[in-house]
């Protein structure tokens, strides 16, 4: 799976912002497809991921932004609302082969470019 992410900007806090991830590969509608994200000085972390029918979501996300996937187009979307000054980052769509519902970076085998989000106050 090859991965593209696009969608990044700079907004104002209390924005909101759509990340958008181009997937290439036969197994796209059987991978769980994740979105993790790295601030400057800090691991990657989780944000969210979409597997099946089910998603997950990092607490510090949770009811402010939404998980979603379109496998006609092989995309998995990001939708990201109320954003805050710590949500700045550079954002990584990432996949892995069959089902995972899971947090673990080191879980997903495929992984886009990044596309940096910046939120100022």
């Amino acid at each position: 799976v090859q991965l593209q992410a696009s969608g990044g900007g700079l907004v104002q806090a209390g924005g909101s912002l759509r990340l958008s991830c181009a997937a290439s590969g036969r197994t796209f509608s059987n991978s769980a497809m994740g979105w993790f994200r790295q601030a400057p000085g800090k691991d990657r972390e989780f944000v969210a991921v979409i597997s099946g029918g089910a998603t997950n979501y990092a607490d510090s996300v949770k009811g402010r932004f939404a998980i979603s996937r379109d496998n006609v187009k092989n995309t998995v979307s990001l939708q990201m609302n109320s954003l805050k000054p710590e949500d700045t980052a550079v954002y990584y769509c990432a996949a892995r082969a069959g089902s995972y519902s899971g947090t673990g970076v080191e879980k997903y085998g495929y992984w886009g470019q990044g596309t940096l989000v910046t939120v100022s106050s």
